[in-house]
């Protein structure tokens, strides 16, 4: 059975790991090595610049203000999205009333509202955004008007032309458009937990909220430690960036109140045809990434439970 073991394993690495390093290793050390030039992105042509572009950014007001309204979103999303996935989650599962020979359930109807929460999933995100959009105009759109039908049209906010709101009002998208996945990805972990352990917790005198963290969240955590790296990188990468140029002023306004780094890596590439710089942008967002992951990675490490 040992024979031939080693060449059997390189055999089915070799390709995989070879389009790896094509396709995304190698891209990595390209635009590392970009960042160093003063590449137009347009013109083959282009010299060594050294640490100028470094040192630029490290100056560069939009790129710190791009920074910090990343770090916040990498902060606040994956709390938000969690938290209410795994609520969510809990209800539609364990939190229905007992019944007849059961003495843990979840609440009636629980696959349609499964398939509820799953909804946005199936539309792009860019359609998500159009139609935020939409409802955060603020003549007409339906925010507005229903405050204005409801009596509270003296309290009509200019949602996403007001630099306090603007970034709430694309983080509120996002949590929408995802949050449905992880209620299904949680729901099926839970489904996997036996009903013993509830049962013989509840029996104890335990209540919900003694059940959810002492039983569900435990033999959940590697899945919910695997989905906040996951969210950390939608708020670091294309989610984000997506979100906040279809819906925004300028996009990334007003005053770049909404810029995150993806989009001010796009900008200053495409827009302002600094494609070294905008390289350089892109390394620091690999740098925040990758400290992100291994953040999370650090904190959330813990004994692995099993049943």
């Amino acid at each position: 059975m040992q024979h031939g073991k080693y060449r059997f394993i390189v055999g089915f690495l070799v390709l995989p790991l070879a389009l790896y390093a094509v396709f995304v290793i190698w891209p990595f050390i390209q635009s590392i090595y970009y960042s160093f030039t003063d590449w137009t992105g347009l013109s083959p042509d282009f010299k060594m610049v050294g640490f100028d572009n470094y040192t630029r950014m490290l100056k560069d007001d939009i790129f710190w203000k791009s920074l910090q309204h990343s770090v916040l979103l990498v902060l606040l999303l994956p709390l938000v999205t969690l938290g209410l996935a795994l609520f969510f989650a809990f209800m539609l599962n364990v939190g229905g009333r007992r019944r007849k020979n059961a003495a843990v359930s979840g609440v009636r109807g629980s696959s349609f509202y499964k398939i509820a929460y799953f909804f946005p999933q199936v539309l792009s995100i860019v359609i998500v955004a159009l139609l935020f959009q939409f409802a955060f105009n603020p003549t007409s759109g339906m925010l507005n008007s229903t405050l204005k039908t409801i009596g509270l049209g003296s309290i009509q906010p200019d949602w996403l032309g007001d630099p306090s709101l603007a970034l709430v009002c694309v983080m509120s998208v996002l949590v929408w458009s995802t949050v449905g996945f992880f209620v299904v990805l949680f729901s099926a972990g839970m489904a996997s937990i036996p009903k013993d352990f509830y049962e013989a917790a509840l029996l104890d005198g335990a209540n919900r909220f003694t059940t959810f963290f002492k039983i569900t969240l435990p033999l959940l955590w590697d899945t919910v430690q695997s989905g906040w790296v996951y969210m950390g990188i939608l708020a670091l990468g294309v989610e984000a960036f997506t979100a906040v140029q279809v819906m925004t002023v300028g996009p990334g306004g007003p005053d770049y109140s909404t810029t995150v780094l993806p989009l001010y890596v796009y900008q200053t590439a495409f827009r302002d045809g600094q494609a070294g710089y905008a390289t350089t942008i892109g390394v620091g967002l690999l740098i925040v990434t990758m400290a992100f992951a291994a953040i999370v990675m650090r904190l959330g490490r813990r004994d692995r439970l099993e049943f």
